[in-house]
Formats: structure tokens, C-alpha cells, sequence
């Protein structure tokens, strides 16, 4: 009988997409289910960004194109990201690709051997590790631990983390699954640790413009570190383009070129016409994005109050993103659950609220006593985020 590749055992994915079969199964089945699972977002592409892709259909831009993006989107996103950041970028830093996703594994692809370490946040986005592992190396996490504020990173850890095989940080300031966001001497304290120790840095930035309040700033624009630094950017947050897939990687020059081989190497190019909607994205109106945000964040205040008023639930109120990340050890103590999983479980069943589990985002690590899910309101209206989480107080109250 032929076998499958040894490595397969090392790969993992995206959890969340299990906890949304799960979700459908009980809905297929007439149940009310409120999504909380997935951080897909229900407000359309704005109109003249489908209208911008629907003419270069019909122009023709239907062929093969530029394996690093077309010059047009490379030049519109390197002025875009730059400006925001306060730096300056050529289009031979950027590098488009199928979504945001792509970059995780091509920078490991041009950074780490087999054998090497990679430092990742844990709870963290599952794809970090999975590919980490995947590729042959070493997947070494780093916490974080509670503040009032929300979370903060163990940069003591991180320090005791780093051997002479560590060759990459991944970084997600703006975090998924955590909305956790490094404050100033944090993500100063991260860039040093990445100087002294010759660290090359994957800066994932999906939710750099996806906040309500405060200004973002990019670890890539601290001093010494736009050339050990690969940002990660996405369309599919900012606007609302999570089917499109469509990204890109800013990285110094020598990682670029790779990377740009490795886009060859895998998919030749990133959909022609998708590439012309990112530049009306980019250089159309603007409008519909800060709409986006006036919905989100009147969602998130909703979900905040009500996850507040849950007995056994707290939660910070996060200044970006659309994730909140509630502790629910004593609503489960309440309850009787041991296993986040199973009250997880009970919850979709009893009330129709569908979230995922900090078990979704990394192994849990030695020392984590507290019980944490996910909660992301994305995809889902305030009138439901209201209807679920009442629903959900209401069974916990009456345990």
C-alpha cells in the first residue's frame, strides 16, 4: 500500500472552520445558531471595489501575470503601507500573494531550516505553528499574560526562549485570537530582543487598520528594523474581502526576491482581475471602510457590555480588531465544565451560541489555570449579538 509523506503528521490548521462545521450541523438541523466562530465578516465588499473587478473581467485581465503582483497594485500598496507607517517602500519590497495567509509560510520558507527554532504567540493564530512544525522546525511558544487592559506579552519568557537555533519571531501586534495590542516599551522591548539576537521578524499587520480607537504603529518602523522585518498585509480585513484573497508581503529586497520565486514556484500569480480591485480599494473611496468600522465597533461595545454582565464572564474592552477573548473560568466553575471544550459544546446546544476555545489557538502551555473562548462579531448583527448573548446569560444564570 503506498504511504502519504511522513511530514503530514506535522501539519495542523485552521480550527476555527471545525468549530463551523459543527455550527452547520446543528443549524441543518432547524436550530437558531448564533456565529461567534468565525472571524469572516458579513458586510459585502464595498460596490465600486466589485465594480473595479468585474471591468477588469471584462477588459481581459483574465491570463497569467507578474509572479510578485502587477506593477500598478505593487506601486499602490508600497505608497498605501508606507504612508501609514511612516516609512518609505519601493514596489520591489512588495510582493503580492493569495491573502495574508501565503506569507506565513513562504517567509518560513526563506528563513528557517529544518532543525531552527521560530518563536510564536500561543494563544496565537494556529497557522504559525502549523507551518512551523510542518517545514521541520522547532515551534517555540511565548504567552501572555493578563493585564487589566487585556494582555500583555511574557518578555521574560521570550528572553528564556532564544538558543543559539532560534533564527525568527513571529509577531501579531493587534492579535488574533486575543485582541491583545504591545504598547510603545513593549514593542521596543521586542524589536531590541530581535537586534541583539540577529532575528529575522514576521510582523503580521491583518489588523493594523481594523481599530476604533488609538493609532497603529508597525515594529517595522522602530529603528534598525525595517531590514530584518517581512510585514504581512491583507485585504481581507480592512475590506471586507475575505473571499478574494488577496495580500501581500513588505519585505527587505534579498527576502522579496525569494519570495517572489516561491510565488512562482507555487501558484504563478495572485488572480489578475482580483489585483485590479485591490488598487480601487486602495486609491478609490475610502467611505466604506470607516462605515465598516462604525458597524464593528457598535458591536463590539454591544458584546463588551453583554459578555460583562454574564455571571463568570469579564472581558477588557479591545481598541481593535473584531475579537473579544472573555475569561469564563468561574461561569464554568458555576456550570460544573472542567473542559472549555465541552462547555463550548453545551453552549451550541442549550442556547445556540456558536465561539470558538483558547484550545483552538495552540497547545495550551504548563501553568494556564484560567479558561478563555473566543468570540468574534464579525459576522453577526448587533440585534443577534444581543438575542445570543442574552440567550447565554440566561443559561448560565440559571445553572
Amino acid at each position: 500500500m503506498q504511504q502519504l509523506a511522513h511530514r503530514l503528521e506535522r501539519l495542523g490548521t485552521e480550527t476555527a472552520f471545525s468549530v463551523a462545521q459543527a455550527a452547520a450541523s446543528w443549524k441543518a438541523q432547524g436550530n437558531l445558531v448564533y456565529p461567534f466562530h468565525l472571524g469572516d465578516i458579513n458586510i459585502p465588499t464595498a460596490p465600486h471595489i466589485v465594480e473595479a473587478m468585474n471591468k477588469a473581467i471584462a477588459d481581459g485581465y483574465t491570463g497569467y501575470c507578474p509572479g510578485p503582483g502587477i506593477p500598478q497594485l505593487r506601486e499602490a500598496l508600497a505608497e498605501d503601507l508606507g504612508s501609514r507607517r511612516g516609512m518609505t517602500f519601493s514596489p520591489d519590497n512588495v510582493v503580492v500573494m493569495t491573502g495574508g495567509k501565503p506569507v506565513i509560510t513562504k517567509f518560513l520558507q526563506a528563513v528557517m531550516n529544518p532543525g531552527q527554532d521560530v518563536l510564536y504567540p500561543n494563544p496565537g493564530f494556529p497557522i504559525y505553528e502549523s507551518q512551523i512544525e510542518y517545514l521541520g522546525g522547532n515551534a517555540v511558544p511565548y504567552r501572555y499574560v493578563p493585564t487589566e487592559s487585556g494582555f500583555a506579552i511574557d518578555l521574560d519568557q521570550v528572553r528564556a526562549s532564544i538558543t543559539d537555533q532560534t533564527v525568527a519571531i513571529i509577531y501579531n501586534d493587534l492579535q488574533n485570537p486575543i485582541s491583545a495590542e504591545s504598547t510603545a516599551a513593549e514593542r521596543e522591548a521586542i524589536a531590541q530582543i530581535a537586534q541583539e539576537h540577529d532575528l529575522w521578524v514576521l510582523s503580521d499587520e491583518a489588523y493594523f487598520e481594523t481599530r476604533y480607537e488609538g493609532v497603529s504603529q508597525s515594529i517595522a518602523s522602530l529603528p534598525g528594523m525595517a531590514e530584518r522585518t517581512v510585514i504581512l498585509y491583507t485585504f481581507s480585513k480592512k475590506f471586507a474581502m475575505t473571499g478574494s484573497r488577496l495580500g501581500c508581503a513588505v519585505a527587505p529586497l534579498e527576502i522579496a526576491k525569494v519570495l517572489s520565486t516561491l510565488n512562482t514556484n507555487d501558484e504563478s500569480c495572485t488572480t489578475h482581475y482580483v489585483q485590479w480591485a485591490g488598487i480601487e480599494a486602495l486609491r478609490g473611496p475610502q467611505e466604506p471602510v470607516q462605515q465598516m468600522l462604525d458597524i464593528l465597533k457598535q458591536r463590539r461595545d454591544a458584546a463588551c457590555d453583554l459578555v460583562n454582565a454574564i455571571p463568570g464572564m469579564h472581558v477588557a474592552v479591545p481598541q481593535s480588531t473584531f475579537y473579544l477573548f472573555p475569561d469564563v473560568t468561574e461561569a464554568m466553575d458555576r456550570m460544573g465544565f472542567t473542559a472549555v471544550g465541552d462547555f463550548a459544546t453545551e453552549a451550541l446546544y442549550k442556547t445556540g451560541v456558536s465561539f470558538c476555545t483558547r484550545e483552538h489557538f495552540g497547545r495550551r502551555l504548563p501553568g494556564e489555570e484560567r479558561q478563555y473562548i473566543r468570540l468574534a462579531y464579525s459576522g453577526i448583527d448587533v440585534a443577534n449579538i444581543r438575542e445570543g448573548l442574552g440567550r447565554l446569560r440566561q443559561w448560565i444564570e440559571t445553572a
